[in-house]
């Protein structure tokens, strides 16, 4: 099950990331998402965890919680939506009728 967890501190590393979670159970991978521009940390990351009841725990137990100084938002991380971004949502008539 692949978990969402925003509010990360900046300094958080993918290995603290990781080791707060192997308290609830079995972690196959830990991702801090970094800006490809500046190289820090955009405040959010994933976790993986394989079995379902343990990232469940890990949700209930981690949402909320304090880690260094910031408190996590912990969810069942949605999959991204087909297209991207998106992308403004409002239809620009481009041509000239009108």
């Amino acid at each position: 099950m692949n978990l969402y967890v925003g509010n990360l501190v900046r300094q958080l590393t993918e290995q603290e990331l990781r080791e707060a979670f192997t308290a609830f159970g079995q972690v196959t991978s830990a991702k801090i998402i970094f800006d490809k521009f500046t190289g820090e940390s955009r405040g959010f990351g994933f976790v993986d965890m394989p079995n379902q009841a343990e990232a469940q725990a890990a949700i209930t137990g981690m949402n909320g919680k304090d880690v260094k100084g910031r408190n996590l938002t912990v969810n069942d991380a949605r999959p991204r939506t087909e297209g991207g971004r998106g992308g403004g949502g409002r239809d620009r008539n481009r041509g000239g009728g009108g």
